[in-house]
């Protein structure tokens, strides 16, 4: 017997989640469900309405994996995570492995999802509307694959102050009085032009350098297909035109003569200060970027970036609020007291030090300086935010299956969330990067205790450590 699935079009990854969990829960084989949204030459049932005796369990990184290929464009993305699961469940192979062909093939659709959503964050360009109560604005977008619904969620956090509509020829974004919604897509509307496309093609004009110009790079970041929406792009044909003549007024407008020593010193300067890649590659790239980081003012007083450090594939990763004073002068995360602390609760929960990846939510020790002392100062938001970008990285190259947030800081630069730590310590959010986080306190807290109330705090991390150790999700 055949089952057919019919999917809504919004909410896919859930109603799709829901499908699967009890197709497999009767042991249904992948052969035996249509997920296509036609309808066939035979005959077909409805899934059932009820689970079946059978539950399986899957890794952490089949879901993340999952909860991206879904959004992808390709109508036999839905049949191919079903083998995927039916193949987990029977333990036959790693489908999630890049040397299996269905896992190479779902990792490609899911990096491709992701480069879809970044582009979408990238190039989206709002026009003002004629404002009622609150500023309105709207924009048109042309996505290679669903990815609407998922990238909506960046434009909430950054524009919350305003009303604002992303059209799609698949679907449209509406987030008007702090709520968002999904209806059907349209045709291109005719938006308005507004001042502050031109105000951004004077400054796009203003910081183009002739002398930097890559054109195999630029198109590799810029796409061309998005060419066409972004009022940008009409300056480049004619800034490329100029840009030799540019360059040449330049170095006739450079200094002539360099001033005494200056010759010298600058070779040594540039063997020192090597220039980062703008986007690394791999995690050890992102760790010798960020060496060279300038992001904010903390690198001017601190003695340098203190990176992370572990296993690369490690299934946990532990973030904390920033480097300490031990910490900095090493350049290794967790050395101080409060890391020789977690070390210690850490043993007492079964994890190997060895096998996670220790790492900051900022990189860079903040203090205030008393006597010869360097006193502790907690990063302000901003800080944190800047800070961000390193910690993405870091998630996107070691791909964790659960991270431990320590502290206030580390919550709200892994879940955008300022809460208060109090009510939420012990429990599992929604991380930005959409993977689940455990919020529990910083072992530092513990140190500033009296005893009784430390031994209960250490309890605590202890039992959300614990945890986090056996975390193993079902689908």
């Amino acid at each position: 017997m055949i089952h057919r699935v019919r999917l809504p079009e919004r909410g896919l990854f859930e109603a799709w989640r829901s499908a699967a969990r009890i197709a497999i829960s009767h042991r249904i084989a992948p052969e035996d469900i249509d997920w296509s949204d036609t309808f066939g030459l035979f005959e077909a049932a409805p899934l059932p309405d009820q689970a079946g005796p059978h539950q399986a369990r899957v890794p952490p990184a089949f879901l993340r994996l999952a909860g991206s290929v879904i959004w992808h464009s390709a109508p036999e993305r839905l049949g191919l995570l079903y083998q995927a699961l039916w193949r987990i469940d029977r333990q036959q192979g790693d489908p999630l492995s890049q040397a299996d062909p269905l896992g190479r093939r779902l990792n490609l659709m899911a990096k491709s999802v992701g480069r879809d959503i970044h582009k979408m964050h990238a190039f989206v360009r709002f026009r003002e509307l004629p404002r009622t109560s609150r500023r309105r604005f709207a924009a048109w977008f042309e996505p290679e694959h669903d990815t609407l619904e998922p990238g909506s969620a960046f434009f909430v956090k950054r524009f919350a102050d305003m009303d604002w509509i992303i059209a799609s020829p698949r679907l449209t974004a509406r987030y008007e009085a702090g709520k968002l919604s999904f209806h059907p897509g349209s045709i291109r509307p005719d938006l308005p032009k507004d001042a502050s496309q031109e105000l951004w093609a004077t400054y796009y004009a203003n910081i183009f350098n002739p002398a930097r110009v890559k054109l195999a790079a630029m198109r590799a970041e810029m796409p061309k297909k998005y060419w066409k929406n972004l009022p940008e792009t009409r300056l480049i044909p004619d800034m490329l035109k100029d840009a030799e003549a540019r360059v040449a007024r330049m170095h006739a407008a450079a200094a002539g003569i360099p001033r005494p020593g200056a010759l010298p010193v600058s070779p040594r300067y540039r063997a020192a200060m090597p220039v980062p890649a703008d986007l690394p590659d791999s995690l050890d790239a992102a760790g010798k970027a960020a060496l060279q980081c300038r992001r904010c003012q903390l690198c001017e007083a601190a003695t340098q970036t203190v990176w992370g450090e572990g296993a690369p594939s490690a299934r946990l990763m532990l973030v904390g609020e920033q480097p300490g004073d031990r910490e900095d002068l090493e350049g290794r995360p967790f050395v101080g007291p409060a890391g020789l602390l977690l070390r210690e609760v850490m043993s007492d929960a079964g994890i190997n030090p060895h096998e996670v990846w220790l790492t900051n939510a900022v990189k860079h020790f903040k203090f205030t300086p008393r006597g010869k002392k360097r006193l502790h100062q907690n990063p302000d938001r901003q800080e944190i935010l800047h800070c961000r970008w390193w910690l993405r990285l870091e998630l996107s190259f070691i791909r964790p299956e659960l991270v431990v947030a320590f502290g206030a800081s580390a919550a709200f630069a892994l879940t955008g969330n300022a809460a208060p730590l109090t009510p939420r310590r012990g429990r599992i959010e929604t991380g930005l990067h959409g993977g689940p986080v455990l919020i529990t306190w910083h072992p530092s807290a513990i140190l500033r205790q009296k005893s009784e109330a430390a031994m209960q705090l250490r309890r605590e991390l202890a039992g959300d450590l614990a945890s986090a150790a056996s975390f193993a999700p079902a689908i």
